[in-house]
């Protein structure tokens, strides 16, 4: 009862006090005038000058945060989060031949790196063989060149695919690349049930985004389920998509845009796998998330909590999950390729760290950095143990870790966590009425909004209104003619051909050709693809032999004109 007196007192008391400040002290101080006419976030939310009780008037700490461990997994998805384990240090890697590729590999598990992330080249992601006309010059050039099954077998040799969980960021091929991954192991000795790790297989964003897609949205869509399917039935130690937000933000979009798009995109393929006969709660906890962490230190802190909470309502209240597992969003996080300058690039070093101590205080499971000389070459062994060796600074040094949540009650985290919340709410209820992802996507809707944003942002770089440090100011320290340290490696190119020339030539042609055709008559019907291409990857067909079959069904796609 005295305590109910005490808060009837001074929360008028606060609220005359507050007013009282604003009119003796800050409008005076605002008249002498501020560094700039408005402050507000990268993605353009207004931010106060001060925030207060008052601006959580109507928050429920209770609802909207909860607490961590339990749904809405606002505050980490962990009970003791980093207290327990810290997130994964999964660096980006992977270049050349597969050879080339495996030592890289080797050298950053040797460093501390407990699991892998593969990049793979430009024709892999757009399931073309190195042979093929259309990858000339970009053979190996920023990721791994992956023909066959034995080029995967190369790429972890040495490397026990029982203990080491590999992400793959693939995404139109993603289920030739996953069949061929099942395959290596099966080779070394692994079944199916053993494997582990992740693939991105979002092919989605790909036509909002990237461009490295194939075949139409909907087909692609069936293969990304089919993949989803299969996974959950035969190899459950395997994450069978990552849904990503990404590439939707290094295209240009806001915060809240990629959260929305993301989710509206994983709704999609959520619903395309119930479809398949498969229960929510069966899958729904395999699927996990990459998202993009940019430089805007709090906003990208109250992105991960916004969408934690946003994802467990959905998946409770849409789709009627019931496992708590489906109802987190796990994710990994890249830090922003495209804040990376050429210009003055050891800045590119704080950025980094920057970024990841925001992906870190915003709960996130797994964390990749973009090294410092990305935007000048493929990342030098020096580069990627920089990055490595921040994550461990932050692990073990600055106390980030030593508490779960430690931005939480924050007034301003939490008005702002709210307000993304909003927001990406609003987007996303957009999408719905006009149709869902698929047809935003081939209206061109999603693709329009992003790209007038990305235009607003590189109007006020121009004007000088957004600083990037060594670019558009303080540049007078830049050395000049700084080094393009990237060159295409015709060794490659020479190694990756005869490589395919010599599996073409050894591997029994017939039984290919057999699985090939097979595999065409179950696309243009309406079978589970996942079998016939993993039949195909035994029988040695090759990435650009099965996607070029299934292309010959499906199509090839072209986007709309945007205007």
């Amino acid at each position: 009862m005295v305590l109910e007196r005490q808060r009837e007192r001074t929360a008028p008391d606060f609220a005359d006090a507050l007013l009282e400040w604003e009119e003796r002290r800050l409008r005076p101080a605002q008249q002498k005038g501020e560094r700039k006419p408005v402050f507000e976030t990268e993605s353009g939310l207004p931010v106060k000058a001060l925030y207060t009780s008052k601006d959580l008037a109507e928050h429920d700490p209770l609802t909207a945060e909860g607490f961590p461990g339990e749904p809405p997994f606002t505050r980490g998805i962990q009970p003791t989060m980093y207290r327990g384990r810290i997130w994964s240090i999964r660096q980006y890697a992977g270049y050349g031949t597969a050879r080339d590729a495996n030592e890289r590999f080797r050298y950053l598990l040797a460093h501390g790196q407990p699991g892998l992330s593969v990049a793979f080249d430009l024709p892999t992601q757009m399931g073309l063989d190195s042979d093929d006309p259309r990858a000339a010059g970009e053979v190996g050039q920023v990721g791994v060149a992956i023909d066959s099954v034995h080029d995967m077998e190369t790429l972890f040799e040495q490397i026990p695919l029982q203990d080491v969980s590999t992400s793959m960021t693939i995404n139109a091929p993603a289920a030739v690349l996953v069949a061929m991954y099942v395959v290596a192991a099966e080779r070394q000795g692994v079944p199916p049930a053993g494997v582990q790790g992740t693939a991105q297989n979002d092919v989605l964003k790909e036509y909002i985004a990237r461009g490295t897609f194939i075949y139409p949205p909907k087909p692609s869509l069936r293969l990304a389920a089919d993949l989803i399917a299969w996974c959950t039935r035969n190899a459950p130690r395997f994450n069978p998509i990552s849904l990503s937000g990404y590439h939707i933000r290094e295209s240009g979009s806001t915060a809240p845009q990629e959260m929305a798009f993301a989710v509206a995109n994983a709704v999609a393929y959520v619903q395309a796998t119930i479809d398949r006969g498969i229960g929510v709660d069966e899958f729904a906890p395999k699927l996990s998330w990459i998202f993009n962490t940019h430089i805007d230190f709090f906003e990208e802190i109250a992105k991960y909590r916004a969408l934690r909470r946003m994802w467990s309502g959905l998946m409770a209240e849409r789709f009627g999950a019931k496992d708590p597992r489906s109802l987190m969003l796990r994710t990994h996080t890249q830090t922003g390729g495209s804040t990376l300058t050429a210009q003055q690039p050891e800045n590119n070093i704080v950025r980094a760290a920057v970024e990841a101590l925001a992906a870190v205080l915003g709960g996130v499971q797994s964390l990749a950095l973009s090294c410092y000389d990305e935007a000048l070459s493929i990342p030098t062994e020096k580069a990627q143990r920089i990055a490595v060796r921040t994550q461990q600074i932050i692990a073990e040094e600055i106390g980030v870790t030593n508490t779960v949540d430690p931005m939480g009650g924050s007034y301003y985290v939490e008005s702002l966590t709210d307000e993304l919340l909003r927001q990406a709410s609003e987007l996303l209820a957009e999408v719905d009425g006009r149709g869902g992802a698929v047809a935003c996507i081939e209206s061109g809707y999603m693709q329009r909004l992003i790209q007038d944003e990305a235009y607003r942002v590189e109007q006020r770089i121009a004007d000088g209104e957004k600083v990037i440090v060594g670019v558009n100011k303080y540049t007078e320290t830049e050395e000049p003619g700084a080094p393009l340290l990237f060159r295409p490696d015709e060794r490659v190119m020479r190694e990756q051909l005869a490589r395919l020339e010599e599996h073409r030539r050894s591997r029994d042609g017939v039984a290919a050709a057999a699985s090939l055709a097979a595999l065409r008559t179950a696309a243009g019907g309406e079978a589970d693809l996942m079998p016939h291409i993993l039949d195909a990857v035994r029988a040695e067909a090759t990435l650009g032999e099965i996607c070029g079959t299934l292309r010959d069904v499906f199509g090839d796609y072209h986007p709309p004109a945007l205007v």
